[in-house]
């Protein structure tokens, strides 16, 4: 791994984590990158999405009840009492029987000896394998392919199966970037956008417009709307009003989304 994680890092990513929580990280952090995630990038993504999954690294249990999982064939629970045996834990919140057993298998091919945690599911709660459990889930379903586009929507799609809490996701990424990523960075995410371009890097820039005041329709086309939103917000902070988001735009956007 190309970074090494400290306590203080983590304590400036989220100003109240517990304790435990973040001693656990710091001491196993050497199982991050023997799962696979070894670049900078990537360790921003993976650390971002789980700052957000155990609600700011202040927990490894989900805290629903997981009765809303009894009976979910999709997550394997098809016995009686699954739903709330197999609730969300660790640091990425391994949920359901099947994933449980997935968890299983791959741990114990990276350290032989680890516990079964279909037979043993609050063990995923505790350290190494709350951390762990997260760096398994990432690894099977090869999240680095999107980490490495600095693809965040597609990240968190593969971690929650849709986009809740994107904007809390994104902001913690911004800060794992801060820290680990050198200068300023020109993405696939983030890239310079003008007028007549189209696609996903511009509703996001729609949505940071209208998230600070500069409301327009979020469709995915810079048009004519976007253009003068996005000069009306430059001029705002005073910065050239040219109408084209730069990584300066980019940076001021993503400061007043925080």
């Amino acid at each position: 791994m190309t970074v090494q994680i400290t306590e203080f890092d983590i304590r400036e990513i989220t100003t109240s984590p517990k304790g435990s929580i973040v001693k656990g990280i710091v001491e196993n952090q050497h199982l991050i990158g023997e799962g696979g995630i070894e670049m900078a990038l990537q360790l921003c993504h993976f650390i971002a999405q789980l700052a957000h999954e155990s609600a700011h690294f202040r927990t490894t249990l989900e805290f629903a009840s997981g009765e809303a999982y009894e009976g979910r064939k999709d997550l394997g629970n098809i016995q009686q009492g699954d739903g709330r045996r197999y609730r969300g834990r660790g640091l990425i919140q391994t949920t359901g029987r099947a994933n449980y057993q997935e968890a299983t298998r791959d741990i114990q091919n990276l350290v032989p000896g680890a516990p079964d945690f279909e037979a043993d599911p609050k063990a995923l709660e505790e350290f190494p394998w709350a951390l762990l459990s997260a760096v398994s889930y990432w690894r099977r379903r090869n999240i680095n392919r999107h980490a490495d586009r600095d693809d965040i929507e597609s990240v968190t799609r593969a971690i929650n199966g849709g986009v809740n809490g994107l904007p809390d996701r994104r902001r913690y990424l911004r800060r794992t970037k801060g820290l680990w990523l050198d200068g300023p960075r020109i993405t696939d995410a983030n890239p310079t956008l003008r007028r007549g371009d189209t696609g996903n890097a511009v509703r996001d820039l729609q949505s940071l417009l209208t998230g600070v005041g500069f409301g327009v329709l979020i469709d995915g086309d810079f048009g004519k709307h976007t253009a003068d939103a996005l000069k009306a917000f430059q001029k705002s902070r005073g910065l050239k009003a040219d109408g084209v988001a730069g990584p300066v735009t980019w940076d001021a956007l993503h400061l007043r989304s925080d």
